[in-house]
């Protein structure tokens, strides 16, 4: 499935805001040229991981990358109006094929530490992609099916109802146990 998102666009507005060069932000960003030329033009669906690089080199917050009209009050996400999934992360390198479809649960939420999300975890993960790791912590409680969460030398099987919280600058991945979807609800704080 095609997804849309408006990523790339708010970063090359940013960067230009910041009077950066792309060289110039891969090099603050600890990224690669080429993956933000790609992510700009949308010619690739961004990844947790490597926003959370860019966004720290750019000086925001994440949420900044994420949301169109930033408002102060309480942000409701209803069940029957789910957000479309603006992200597509493979968790696993910015390159990797997308295994997980994220609904933000406080877009435009301004100010915010957390980011919350519904994710759809699809089988397979590609063998040539590694683990992801970042800063910050993750929570995640699996409302559907079988998650298997690798976190450094530890595998945790969980199964709904189960929940599991990590620190991300350990190298992590998230992925089903088995060859059916997944579902779970997600915070990540940064």
């Amino acid at each position: 499935m095609e997804k849309k998102h408006n990523v790339g666009k708010k970063i090359k507005q940013l960067r230009e805001t910041h009077k950066l060069s792309v060289e110039q932000l891969a090099e603050k960003s600890k990224t690669h040229q080429k993956f933000i030329v790609e992510l700009e033009s949308g010619q690739i669906v961004p990844s947790i991981a490597p926003l959370l690089k860019i966004a720290r080199g750019l000086g925001v917050q994440l949420s900044n990358l994420m949301d169109d009209a930033p408002v102060t009050e309480a942000v409701v996400a209803r069940q029957s109006e789910l957000p479309e999934t603006e992200l597509g992360f493979s968790g696993l390198g910015p390159y990797c094929s997308s295994t997980l479809d994220f609904h933000p649960l406080a877009k435009n939420k301004e100010g915010r530490h957390m980011e919350p999300f519904i994710i759809d975890v699809h089988p397979s993960v590609p063998e040539e992609c590694t683990f992801s790791f970042h800063e910050g912590e993750e929570f995640i409680y699996v409302l559907e099916g079988t998650l298997e969460v690798l976190h450094g030398n530890e595998r945790y099987i969980l199964v709904a109802g189960d929940s599991i919280y990590y620190e991300s600058t350990t190298p992590h991945q998230v992925k089903t146990a088995d060859d059916n979807k997944a579902k779970i609800l997600a915070v990540i704080y940064a």
